[in-house]
């Protein structure tokens, strides 16, 4: 733990200049772009995610709309349980920013320029950026698989805009999708458990029903159309007939 808290010549830190390092020969629109996308970008772009798989999944039948209502309820919940895991964990652990212990570090972050660099209650391990990112992402994936690799993708992109930015060690992202996948994985089958008969009472509410689904939005089922059946032994006509 002092190693962790403590920092050093390691790969670690080696691994976070490497990063930080590219922001010093790309210009300055693209250091912007990413300290924007790491604060605030990204994650709104997976609540916008989570919105558009809930959307569509409001068109599928009546009970695997629900499962996936209830999925998507789920992924905001435990990306705040996962947060407020993250904030023990860093007072615990004690890790301060990686601009506070070295040198020469391009920090893009909005919301740690200026007078936010001077606190000293803020600390690096867990992310909490990535935490939530990837807590999003997971729980997008229980409702949506297709989707929910869009939203991991787009969390592991986070987690290289919080290195980028010279806010994070890798070892803090790495920490913070640990934690939210676990949060969202470990306790998804006693949520699930939980969240399906609300779910299916909120789907039975004529006044709330069109939260798990749109009136007239289910895909039309194919229709079976009637086939051609054989005649039957005594209606097939004798050689005797024929020849008649």
């Amino acid at each position: 733990m002092a190693g962790l808290t403590t920092g050093g010549p390691n790969v670690d830190v080696s691994l976070l200049y490497e990063v930080n390092g590219i922001a010093r020969y790309a210009p300055d629109w693209i250091d912007r772009a990413v300290g924007l996308a790491g604060g605030y970008g990204i994650l709104l772009a997976l609540v916008v995610l989570v919105l558009w798989c809930w959307r569509g999944a409001r068109r599928q039948d009546e009970a695997t709309a629900a499962e996936s209502f209830a999925a998507l309820v789920w992924a905001p919940l435990a990306a705040s349980l996962a947060l407020m895991v993250n904030v023990p964990l860093r007072a615990f652990v004690a890790r301060p920013r990686p601009f506070r212990q070295y040198a020469g570090l391009e920090v893009l972050d909005p919301g740690l320029q200026g007078g936010a660099l001077t606190g000293g209650t803020d600390f690096s391990f867990v992310s909490g950026h990535a935490t939530l990112a990837m807590a999003l992402a997971v729980g997008l994936f229980v409702a949506n698989r297709r989707l929910g690799l869009i939203g991991i993708g787009l969390a592991l992109a986070e987690g290289f805009c919080r290195v980028y930015s010279g806010v994070h060690y890798p070892t803090d992202v790495i920490g913070g999708f640990a934690l939210g996948t676990a949060v969202v994985l470990l306790l998804a089958p006693l949520a699930m458990a939980l969240l399906a008969p609300v779910v299916r009472a909120v789907a039975r509410a004529p006044r709330a029903a069109f939260l798990v689904r749109a009136r007239g939005g289910v895909l039309p089922r194919p229709v079976d159309l009637p086939q051609a059946q054989a005649p039957a032994a005594d209606q097939l006509p004798h050689e005797s007939d024929l020849a008649a």
